[in-house]
């Protein structure tokens, strides 16, 4: 009886020690992966329907990125988003320019400076980056860094949006921009990315 209570518990001794000596190993190659992982690569948006978020998200998923969403202090309600109504927020705002100074609740990332590579994703209203971005953009400095836009829209096209954009950026190496279709495809996103060669 004692034989077999000894044999257990070297049996049981034996097999946790594997166990936490494969844990410490699994750790170590997790620490390591998550070393080789990290990235210099922010993905910044504004997503009115969450098109353009779930697009950050593959964007971030893929690159390693962080993600920082950009949230209007007074957020938009479906009803703000009816560009069919003349009375709505965002058609009163296309109409009047200077209502288009959407407060966001921080323009400001941490660790900024430590970013290479910023995307910048929104929705396009009336041919245009939404401007709830344009905030965004005009108070951080983007010398130094490689800025990459991307839009979603149901039908219009990227247009001269990330141009528009660049300009009044004022700083930073603007590339060609990307339209993702409302509902885009993971594998369209992953290959784009690709095709950078960040």
């Amino acid at each position: 009886m004692k034989v077999k209570k000894i044999l257990s518990m070297i049996l049981v001794g034996a097999a946790a020690m594997s166990l936490m000596a494969g844990c410490g190993s699994d750790q170590e190659s997790g620490q390591a992966d998550t070393a080789a992982g990290s990235s210099n690569v922010l993905v910044v948006y504004y997503s009115a329907t969450g098109n353009t978020e779930e697009v950050a998200n593959i964007i971030a998923d893929t690159t390693g990125g962080d993600l920082f969403e950009l949230e209007p202090a007074e957020p938009y309600t479906d009803a703000d988003l009816d560009w069919t109504d003349e009375n709505s927020r965002v058609t009163q705002e296309h109409e009047d320019e200077s209502l288009r100074d959407v407060e966001l609740v921080s323009t400001t990332v941490d660790n900024w400076e430590s970013y290479d590579t910023v995307f910048i994703g929104y929705p396009i209203w009336w041919g245009i980056a939404a401007w709830p971005v344009d905030s965004f953009v005009e108070n951080n400095d983007f010398s130094g860094k490689t800025v990459i836009p991307f839009c979603t829209s149901a039908s219009s096209s990227i247009g001269d949006s990330g141009n528009l954009l660049e300009e009044m950026a004022g700083t930073g190496e603007w590339q060609e921009g990307e339209r993702f279709r409302s509902g885009a495809d993971e594998a369209d996103v992953q290959a784009w990315i690709e095709g950078l060669n960040l």
